[in-house]
């Protein structure tokens, strides 16, 4: 079975730049300039995304055998603006080596 890595990075980066987007730009314009469509076409693909997301953590869960805590903090993470970013630093470099750190920031 081919590693799941590196699409659990991508689809991280693009939920990442989503919630952004989402939370700097469309609930601005909701909020300030009245534009609630901007939430609506945002939040629905940011909410798609994130989905994803969590489905890939899953499978990655299961097929790198990682441990709860940093299964738990994969989700965790992607709620923190600007989180999946950091925690894709830690996926590269399992990528990278192919040792899967025991939590976070290892």
């Amino acid at each position: 079975m081919r590693s799941m890595l590196k699409p659990l990075r991508l689809t991280g980066i693009i939920e990442g730049i989503s919630f952004i987007a989402l939370l700097f730009l469309a609930m601005p314009l909701k909020y300030m300039a009245g534009m609630d469509m901007a939430v609506t076409i945002v939040g629905a693909a940011h909410g798609g995304l994130f989905t994803i997301y969590i489905a890939l953590v899953l499978v990655v869960w299961v097929q790198r055998r990682w441990s709860f805590l940093r299964a738990l903090v994969a989700m965790v993470v992607s709620v923190i603006p600007f989180g999946p970013f950091v925690f894709e630093k830690s996926l590269r470099r399992e990528e990278e080596t192919g040792i899967t750190p025991l939590t976070f920031g290892q």
